[in-house]
């Protein structure tokens, strides 16, 4: 497993080296609606992680032009809602989609738990989740990519945020006076790495995105919720693969760090997963 963790470390690196430089785009040019005097705030940023965000973004990674299948993740990284982990669960996820040919762009969502005076996961972070969804669609010719094939990456907290936008129609406003948001803000596909309980829905229906659920049996937060949502699209016969591995806690991110062989094979596991569905190839 050795040779894992160095292909998985090249395939960053390469990426890293081969895509274009990222850039951060806000996800509204004024700011977030009703908090456009906010938007000039600073982030904070250290070692690891991001906080303090009042003017979501979307960082963008695009693969090589000449490896590009189409294929775009939006990545929504965890930290509890207090803190993003940008680097771990964020930059590094994106670079290895770009290896296989697909585009990533990453969330920088506002945090409920860091204000919660100010923000909720139900109004301003599910408002952020749809806002990315449907900028990355609004943008897919420029950056050549398929609004059909546009799904998501996301890690324990992310988790949440996902699921909250995953299993409902989530259409655009045919009205609105933003061409953005009258786009579909539904994913076609989701990648669940251990995520949160918050937003698991009752019912998955029939129609929900295809799904790659994967996490921990020692994780005390967050192999349950991967349980329920498995057993729940068992029962709405929609597509799902799910792993439950035997170690590996809470926030193994790319898997990488960890001593443990089935944790660090897991991101081809990922990619997999992503060839089954058609989606490391160009489209016909």
């Amino acid at each position: 497993m050795q040779h894992l963790t160095i292909a998985l470390l090249i395939c960053i690196t390469a990426a890293a080296n081969a895509q274009e430089i990222a850039r951060q785009i806000p996800l509204w040019p004024k700011g977030a609606p009703g908090f456009e005097s906010k938007r000039n705030e600073p982030e904070e940023a250290k070692d690891y992680w991001v906080k303090n965000i009042h003017n979501p973004s979307i960082t963008v990674y695009l693969p090589p032009k000449e490896k590009a299948t189409g294929a775009a993740v939006v990545i929504f990284p965890g930290g509890g809602h207090r803190l993003l982990v940008f680097n771990a669960e964020g930059r590094d996820p994106a670079r290895y989609l770009n290896s296989l040919g697909i585009a990533a762009f990453i969330v920088k969502y506002r945090l409920f738990r860091e204000d919660s005076n100010l923000y909720s996961l139900d109004r301003e972070v599910k408002q952020d989740a749809y806002r990315a969804m449907r900028l990355v669609r609004s943008r897919a010719a420029e950056w050549h990519i398929d609004p059909d094939r546009v799904g998501t990456l996301s890690f324990s907290a992310g988790g949440e945020v996902a699921n909250i936008i995953a299993y409902s129609p989530g259409k655009g406003d045919p009205q609105a006076p933003d061409p953005i948001d009258r786009l579909d803000g539904k994913p076609n596909f989701q990648l669940l790495v251990y995520p949160g309980p918050l937003g698991v829905p009752d019912i998955v229906p029939s129609d929900a995105p295809p799904a790659f659920l994967i996490a921990a049996n020692d994780d005390p937060c967050c192999s349950t919720p991967v349980v329920t949502i498995l057993e729940k699209y068992r029962a709405a016969h929609a597509s799902v693969e799910a792993h439950i591995l035997s170690g590996g806690n809470h926030g193994f991110n790319m898997g990488y760090r960890s001593n443990l062989a089935a944790v660090k094979a897991f991101p081809q596991m990922m990619a997999n997963w992503l060839t089954d569905m058609g989606l490391t190839k160009r489209k016909p």
